[in-house]
Order: structure tokens, then sequence, then C-alpha cells
């Protein structure tokens, strides 16, 4: 299991699109994949969870990623929403 923490770049926070790349992306990758933030912990491939949390610009989140290849994986998510994705 590999696990990251970041704050959220993205100028208005994880809304539609921004929360569209990251479930993509988690779900694309193959792990188990949560995101935690404000108390609460959900799958990070479910779109609609991930936007149930209310992330906004600067928030911080834990990501966890379970598999083969986790350390990568959490990585190259954490590294995604690190970054502007409204700029993407």
């Amino acid at each position: 299991m590999a696990q990251r923490t970041t704050s959220i770049a993205s100028s208005v926070g994880l809304h539609a699109r921004p929360a569209s790349i990251l479930a993509n992306a988690a779900s694309s990758s193959g792990h188990d994949v949560t995101l935690t933030a404000k108390g609460r912990t959900v799958d990070a491939d479910s779109l609609l969870s991930v936007l149930s949390l209310g992330i906004g610009h600067g928030d911080e989140v834990v990501i966890t990623v379970e598999g083969s290849d986790d350390e990568r994986v959490a990585d190259e998510i954490t590294a995604l929403l690190a970054s502007d994705l409204d700029k993407v």
C-alpha cells in the first residue's frame, strides 16, 4: 500500500472536470485508489463520490493506492492533483 498527501492545485477545487480526470486516472490504473479528505474516504474511481467530498482549492487530501505497482500509481495521481487540472 502506498500513501501520499497533497494539496489540490485546481483553482476551484475538484469540481466536475478535475474530478472526472482523477476518476478516469484511478479507474484506468487497475489499482484500488481511495481519496481521503474532510474525514471521509471514497473510491477515487467514482466521480460522484469524489464530488461528494466538496474538495476546494488548497484542501489537503490523502491518496491511498493498493496493487502491484502502487508506488508509481500513487506518484502519478499525486502529481495529477498537484497540477492545475483546469488548464489541461
